[in-house]
């Protein structure tokens, strides 16, 4: 860690904090440590993990990665302006003007964009909103209840998403993200066939992530007893999940196939978490990640890997209100998820650091306790994790890239080119 921090603060030394970085050899060492384990199935870039533009471009000119996984319509139509391709937006949209503006880059631009469905009520608005005066690139616009393709330029594209959680006693317990309504092969397979019944819609692609595997660490610091009933509870997790998955996959190819509709593009699943896990079900054709790029926080809880540390950000050391006591400007950058403990920013360099139980992390100040606070001065730097990965650069309208020891570049967030998609 010494070398590290040493090296940090050579690459850093002309810039002032509070500032973010991006250690580029550990993230290229994390995306390798990725694609070994996706075993050759491709991976689609989660942009919410990045958001930043031009690190997500870098990243999909490795052979390992295809296509992005956005987290909103109006990102996904900004990517596509920007030149990225293959995008699929990983949750459902009630934007009516995004929808719109989606059918009209069906005719005009490049850029395939497939959006979220996991019930009947989500075609009905969507259609609606196609119906509500699209306006087409000759000028006429299209009348409501008017289906006809011809009307409207090529159809939306749509991906299914089923739920890929656990349930217990008999359904009366639920592990997992509380995601889709659309959970049996029958259910996907009955979805399926509404989307093929309406003309506007193309049924492309099924989703299921296993936010119970892929998102929760089997390790956690100090709880042994917990750490074995993830484990327990992921094992019977994935063996419910893998047929389960196929089935529904199969279930709904059998509809595409019954109308004279092409194939599923993809069936996606997984994430940074379970990426060795779900590349082995053969009906999966593609896995989600993105996370381990930047490798947060939250991932040192997890057995299978440990990515490095790549995202990082230093804040300067304000005041010394005691001998063992160090307070940084700012640092109140929690991530979402329950409010607990783990979901802080933590401090990484000098090593032996830690928050204040009674103060966490603050808007415009935290108090760092432990040994290491009494060697810092006013004026020093502490390095920073975040505890999730993308939602850093909702902070930060920069990022520096760090290659050895110097800056190579310096590049925008999302929120740098005055973009806020949530």
């Amino acid at each position: 860690m010494t070398g590290l921090l040493a090296r940090l603060e050579r690459a850093t030394a002309d810039l002032q904090p509070p500032f973010a970085v991006v250690d580029m050899d550990a993230l290229w060492r994390n995306a390798a440590d990725m694609e070994r384990r996706a075993g050759g199935k491709p991976i689609r870039l989660a942009s919410k993990s990045l958001r930043c533009r031009a690190l997500q471009e870098r990243v999909l000119a490795r052979p390992g990665l295809r296509g992005t996984l956005a987290f909103t319509l109006p990102e996904a139509l900004w990517l596509c302006e920007q030149g990225f391709e293959d995008i699929v937006v990983a949750y459902p949209t009630a934007d009516r003007e995004a929808l719109r503006a989606l059918s009209l880059r069906a005719e005009r631009g490049p850029g395939r964009v497939a959006v979220m469905v996991d019930s009947v009520a989500q075609l009905d608005l969507i259609e609606a909103a196609l119906a509500s005066g699209v306006e087409r690139a000759d000028g006429r616009t299209g009348a409501s209840g008017d289906s006809g393709v011809g009307a409207f330029g090529p159809p939306i594209e749509v991906c299914i998403d089923l739920d890929a959680g656990l349930w217990l006693l008999d359904g009366r317990i639920k592990a997992g993200a509380k995601r889709s309504p659309v959970r049996s092969p029958e259910q996907a397979a009955a979805l399926a066939r509404e989307i093929v019944a309406r003309r506007r819609l193309k049924l492309v692609g099924m989703m299921a992530y296993e936010a119970q595997i892929a998102g929760v660490g089997d390790a956690p610091p100090g709880r042994r007893l917990r750490a074995a009933a993830i484990r327990a509870l992921q094992r019977r997790s994935a063996r419910e999940l893998a047929p389960r998955r196929a089935a529904a996959a199969e279930a709904v190819e059998a509809v595409l196939s019954a109308a004279g509709r092409p194939p599923l593009r993809f069936v996606n699943g997984g994430g940074t978490g379970s990426l060795h896990l779900t590349a082995a079900e053969p009906a999966v054709t593609e896995i989600a990640a993105g996370s381990g790029l930047y490798g947060p926080a939250l991932f040192d809880a997890y057995r299978a890997f440990a990515p490095e540390p790549a995202a990082l950000f230093a804040l300067p050391v304000v005041r010394k209100p005691a001998p063992d006591v160090a307070t940084v400007l700012g640092g109140g950058y929690p991530a979402s998820g329950p409010a607990d403990a783990a979901r802080l920013p933590q401090p990484f360099l000098p090593a032996g650091l830690a928050l204040d139980s009674q103060e966490g992390a603050g808007e415009v100040q935290t108090p760092l306790l432990g040994a290491a606070a009494r060697d810092l001065s006013v004026g020093d730097r502490v390095w920073f994790r975040h505890a999730k990965a993308g939602e850093l650069c909702e902070r930060f309208d920069r990022l520096y890239l760090i290659e050895g020891d110097r800056v190579i570049e310096e590049v925008p967030t999302y929120r740098g080119e005055g973009k806020c998609f949530l």
